[in-house]
């Protein structure tokens, strides 16, 4: 029937009506239908027809866009509340934790440093390692170095009861070098006596299992002479060998490939490389930025080293593969750097100063001051406790190069999670706990008393003195020997 509008104009009487716009709710496809076609919701003003590709319900639209909102756009809505919620609460989450961190920073732990980190200890432990940035389950190290077995815990393999069957042979013992008697004390950690004493070269510094776990090395470097030398100790036997003529070997590592014996040359500001069985010189790397270079740790991948620099209070980063100097890091308060000691999570490396009295942690990636840890006076040696959750740290109680005895000697007890002291050991009477290393078990740390010709055996679990063992004069580097793990990185026995 035909119709007629109230204006001018009239239709004709057999034009069809104009068609209707309608977009699918879900699959967002646009089609026209013609006025009048049947609804799926009659009755109501905004009705919509069947999709004609996915069957779901369409609309009709206005200026392009579906009068009802579709499933899909509502979900899209849901979803963006849902997120935006969720990271409101992270970051409500995470600015508590901080916020909670400074509150407990006390000035005297962690004032010093020449930068902060973004984030307290807390929340660092909170976030890492099984939380939002744990390690990768693999670590990409240096060819020929044994792989990181727990990434987490690069300390996982020197754990009680995880001794190689390279060390089967070696007879349980604590050797004791003696630097101004010259010498070797022997100590059976059982029955706590001394039970043998051997001539070696010039001033013994330190003992220093080697990478193969095969021969105990110490290094007599003959301060202010030219007769250095390298004595072989037999661990099977407790014996030594004829001794190396080798430059200034004030201390001694290995590369984590095994490839070569560092020796650190500190008077001659210069490392070594030389072959781990024979001790021939293979190459040099020299660090003329380094006065006083004596100590070092290396990265959890083994590409690089951090050495530090006793006489210039600074720190020195070595690159291992290609053999060069990567920089130097100036330490605040004017200190004398001494051991490193690499965290088990392999990012940064715990320092002792001796004249700042504390540790100094480096971020090892940028190179950079993290915080300092306030522990004792003359901060020297540091020691992972064999589960590696805490670092025993020998203060020697003296800031002086040669200190009296009965000082103010004590032991530290460093929560590697929080950077936290949760103990201090004070020496009975006074003492200069120096270097050492845990037993085979971790039940007691052995430290020689460096200005009171001693070695001590503290209990591990309740910081008493078990033993103090009379010894030769000046004793230092002592070691530990055998020791769990799978390769020596030298020094004391810095295992991996």
């Amino acid at each position: 029937m035909p119709t007629t509008n109230q204006g001018s104009s009239t239709e004709r009487p057999d034009a069809d009506p104009e068609p209707t716009s309608y977009v699918c709710t879900d699959c967002r496809r646009s089609f026209l239908a013609p006025a009048g076609a049947p609804t799926q919701m009659d009755g109501l003003a905004a009705a919509g027809l069947t999709c004609p590709w996915c069957g779901h319900w369409a609309t009709p639209t206005r200026d392009g866009a579906p009068a009802i909102p579709g499933t899909r756009s509502i979900l899209r809505t849901v979803t963006v509340w849902v997120i935006a919620t969720l990271l409101v609460c992270l970051v409500g989450v995470l600015g508590y934790l901080a916020w909670t961190e400074k509150e407990d920073e006390s000035d005297e732990g962690r004032a010093g440093g020449s930068s902060q980190v973004a984030f307290g200890p807390r929340l660092t432990s909170w976030l890492s390692p099984s939380g939002l940035s744990a390690q990768p389950s693999t670590i990409a190290t240096i060819p020929g170095m044994p792989p990181v077995v727990d990434p987490r815990n690069l300390y996982s393999e020197t754990q009680a009861g995880k001794l190689s069957p390279a060390v089967t042979s070696a007879v349980p013992r604590v050797y004791v070098p003696n630097l101004r008697s010259h010498e070797v004390y022997v100590i059976d950690p059982q029955t706590r006596k001394v039970v043998d004493r051997f001539r070696v070269g010039i001033g013994p510094q330190h003992v220093v299992p080697s990478w193969d776990l095969k021969t105990l090395w110490v290094t007599n470097n003959a301060e202010g002479r030219t007769d250095g030398s390298l004595t072989p100790i037999d661990p099977a036997s407790g014996k030594p060998g004829k001794s190396i003529p080798v430059d200034d070997p004030y201390n001694m590592y290995f590369t984590p490939d095994g490839r070569f014996a560092v020796v650190v040359a500190e008077a001659l500001k210069r490392l070594d490389l030389r072959h781990p069985g024979t001790m021939a010189l293979l190459g040099t790397i020299a660090v003329p930025g380094c006065a006083g270079i004596n100590h070092a740790d290396f990265s959890i991948d083994g590409r690089f080293a951090i050495f530090t620099c006793e006489f210039q209070g600074s720190l020195a980063k070595i690159d291992v593969v290609d053999r060069k100097v990567l920089g130097y890091l100036e330490l605040s308060k004017g200190g004398m750097p001494q051991d490193v000691r690499i965290s088990p999570d392999g990012k940064s490396f715990f320092v002792a100063d001796m004249k700042a009295g504390g540790v100094f942690v480096i971020d090892g990636a940028t190179f950079a001051t993290e915080e300092f840890i306030k522990t004792g006076v003359g901060t020297h040696g540091l020691y992972p406790s064999r589960d590696g959750t805490q670092l025993y740290v020998a203060n020697r109680g003296s800031m002086r190069i040669h200190g009296p005895p009965h000082g103010k000697g004590s032991v530290s007890v460093i929560d590697f999670a929080t950077h936290k002291v949760v103990a201090t050991w004070p020496i009975p009477g006074g003492g200069s706990p120096d270097m050492g290393n845990v037993s085979v078990d971790g039940k007691v740390l052995w430290l020689s008393g460096r200005y009171d010709d001693v070695v001590y055996a503290i209990d591990t679990t309740t910081g008493r003195i078990q033993n103090v063992i009379p010894v030769g004069k000046e004793p230092h580097g002592l070691a530990v020997w055998p020791q769990p793990g799978r390769y020596s990185l030298g020094h004391t026995g810095n295992m991996r």
